[in-house]
């Protein structure tokens, strides 16, 4: 069975009560038993409900993985994996990391004595080096947020089996549509399902998933301990969107090359990150890694602060504002927006300047959000 046609049917087994093709929407807090302990597989929607049963069997489908746990968030699933580190873990994660993954582990995990490792990635020595000093974890992306960096997952993979070091892989960016970690040799993958999965900008969400059914059974133990689970509501609509996550994605990937390729040949433009570019330096990584190269298209404009701000706020069809992978078109200042809790200091240190713009190219025709751009960057 290929992609779409599993995006579609797998876990989405129609109600044989009434012959419903969509299942249903299980808002209930609780479930009767028979007797204590004897129920139909689930006693508190804390723990388990129909919907995320389905939601997890389409998602574990199209990452090619086994086992798959749905969060309340992209930071409930990250807040589940960490919490099975203990006092003293150690974590190596990118260089190039959302701001609200670093604030996680800087301001609250820290607390509790796990302690980071920032990595350039894309150094296989550097990587190795680190890995020596026996980190519980190690955590990426892949493509970046905001920088759009590759990482080569299958020698990071090898690496990390060698050290016996868990490996993580946030694949939001990519989808699973364009990109499968777990097949790569990751161990665990991660998403945001707030994003691309679910598509519309309506709900917030997380994933994890993985092979391994021993991981499987403490990420589920810490959504429940924790209390990050989602709504049952927000399950079900999440795969009410990833039904049509491949078409999506396919005109997400066309239009942004069209938005990168506009960018990069105008004057008004310093430089343009987009792994479909041939101009970027890991391009060839990322045909061989990923089947697209995704939605989101980071730029510095040749404007200062001020004049760069005003731009992005004056845009007709890309709106701005916090987030990616909806269908329609935002734009974002990750210095004041989303990688705020990072110092200006770590931001430079980490090549994210206060000119950056993060795009996130919608699914609107592509003329118009050209033009877009076109006006609003005559006008500066």
């Amino acid at each position: 069975m290929k992609f779409s046609t599993k995006a579609i049917h797998i876990g989405q087994i129609q109600d044989y009560s009434t012959g419903a093709i969509i299942p249903p929407i299980y808002m209930t807090s609780t479930y009767a038993q028979e007797a204590p302990n004897e129920h139909k597989g689930y006693d508190y929607t804390r723990a388990g409900n129909p919907n995320f049963t389905n939601l997890e069997q389409t998602l574990a489908a199209l990452e090619e993985g086994k086992y798959a746990t749905v969060f309340s968030s992209g930071l409930g699933a990250t807040t589940g994996l960490i919490s099975n580190l203990q006092k003293g873990d150690m974590v190596i994660v990118g260089n190039d990391l959302y701001g609200g993954t670093l604030r996680l582990f800087n301001q609250v995990f820290h607390n509790f004595g796990v302690s980071l490792l920032s990595v350039n990635s894309s150094n296989k020595l550097e990587v190795e080096n680190l890995l020596k000093k026996q980190p519980k974890m190690i955590f990426l992306e892949s493509p970046t947020n905001p920088l759009l960096k590759i990482t080569d997952l299958a020698v990071i993979a090898k690496l990390a089996k060698k050290y016996k070091v868990l490996f993580v892989v946030d694949n939001t960016f990519a989808t699973p549509y364009f990109q499968n970690p777990l097949n790569l040799g990751a161990d665990l993958v991660l998403h945001s399902t707030t994003k691309y999965i679910g598509g519309h900008s309506d709900i917030v969400g997380g994933a994890v998933i993985t092979n391994n059914k021993n991981l499987k059974e403490k990420i589920d133990f810490a959504r429940k301990a924790i209390g990050l689970n989602p709504s049952p509501f927000d399950a079900w609509l999440i795969s009410r969107g990833i039904k049509t996550l491949s078409i999506r994605m396919d005109k997400h990937a066309q239009n942004a090359l069209s938005v990168a390729k506009f960018l990069e040949a105008h004057h008004k433009v310093k430089k343009v990150y987009y792994p479909g570019l041939p101009s970027h330096p890991q391009y060839k990584l990322a045909k061989k890694q990923m089947r697209g190269f995704g939605g989101i298209v980071s730029a510095e404009f040749n404007l200062d602060l001020k004049q760069t701000k005003k731009l992005i706020s004056s845009f007709q069809i890309f709106s701005l504002a916090e987030s990616l992978g909806g269908v329609e078109s935002l734009v974002d200042h990750p210095a004041s927006m989303t990688h705020a809790s990072m110092s200006k200091q770590e931001r430079e240190r980490n090549g994210l300047s206060d000119g950056l713009v993060r795009f996130s190219v919608g699914i609107e025709d592509k003329d118009d959000l050209i033009n877009d751009l076109k006006v609003q960057l005559s006008l500066r």
